[in-house]
């Protein structure tokens, strides 16, 4: 299997963690990245060992021996690099949430169908070896049947009305920004849509939520779901059913995973993995180029859509 030549969008904290982990996936070779800033640009590759340095992204899009590019810019800007990146031919792998909208996120996989080319949601939770784990578990019918799924991604940051978090004209808000954590891990176990019955939130001076919790129904299952930006939540995921539980420590980056039966801990997992993990989402974009499939299995375009329509109806009561 050849290397794929990587572009890098944003020269970025989340965009560092990502080529950090970069060298742990075989078939990947990190070649450009593109930022505002030529410096910026600079000293990121500088940083990483990166071939090309540019500035501003239609260059980036514009270089032929770009396969595949991560999108790792503030979410309101998600749309339009990754219309511009498929338009130039290239792969995406765009950062979640991929969209800020259900109509853009339809525009996107229609585009990228007619394209012939890969589009996937950075849901990287999804393969990490912990959460595949519990859902063994529960697949296998070691807790019974499952009853309640509670899941919370918070922590602080501090209030700037002008700050990307906070500005609404820059689609800020702990549902958007927090909230695609909870309700993509809930979906991963439950496979079936929220019913929405009840919804809390405080919405800040900006008018943007800060803090929102969501009670609802999946089939026959209770969720229980949360977002904040006032605190940090304890970040953790249950799965509870009739025999028992399990429980993911701090599930957005899941390093392990326990299984109980009331009290008792009768089983546990823990990946012992040297990255931080993005590199198996990186890992399954170029299996996927490889087979010349346009859309993973385990993060599908219906998933980016479930949970953008998700949002909306969310964002709605909230309003």
């Amino acid at each position: 299997m050849a290397k794929l030549n990587w572009g890098i969008v944003s020269a970025g904290r989340i965009a560092a963690l990502f080529c950090q982990d970069l060298t742990f996936s075989a078939n990947s070779h990190l070649y450009a990245v593109a930022a505002r800033q030529q410096t910026d640009a600079n000293a990121f590759a500088k940083q990483y060992g990166i071939e090309k340095a540019y500035q501003g992204y239609q260059a980036l899009f514009g270089d032929p021996e770009v396969d595949i590019v991560y999108i790792a810019t503030p979410h309101n800007f998600h749309f339009q690099q990754a219309f511009d990146a498929l338009m130039a031919g290239k792969h995406v792998l765009c950062e979640k949430p991929m969209t800020v909208s259900i109509e853009e996120c339809h525009i996107l996989v229609k585009l990228a169908k007619d394209k012939g080319l890969l589009l996937m949601e950075a849901l990287w939770t999804y393969f990490l070896p912990a959460m595949q784990q519990a859902k063994k578990w529960l697949d296998e019918g070691r807790i019974g049947q499952l009853k309640h799924v509670k899941v919370d991604f918070g922590y602080p940051i501090p209030f700037t009305p002008d700050g990307r978090e906070y500005n609404p004209h820059l689609a800020g808000g702990c549902l958007l920004d927090m909230g695609i954590y909870p309700l993509a891990i809930a979906d991963y176990f439950v496979k079936a849509d929220i019913d929405i019955l009840y919804v809390q939130a405080h919405v800040c001076e900006t008018g943007v939520e800060d803090d929102v919790i969501i009670i609802g129904k999946s089939g026959d299952v209770t969720v229980s779901l949360a977002a904040t930006f006032l605190c940090r939540l304890s970040n953790n995921a249950y799965l509870i059913g009739d025999k028992g539980y399990i429980v993911i420590p701090d599930a957005f980056r899941a390093y392990e995973c326990s299984l109980y039966h009331l009290d008792e801990l009768v089983d546990s997992f823990t990946d012992n993995r040297q990255s931080l993990g993005y590199h198996f989402e990186a890992d399954e974009a170029c299996r996927l180029i490889e087979q010349g499939e346009q859309e993973s299995m385990v993060v599908t375009h219906q998933h980016s859509l479930l949970f953008q329509s998700q949002i909306a109806r969310v964002s709605a009561l909230i309003k």
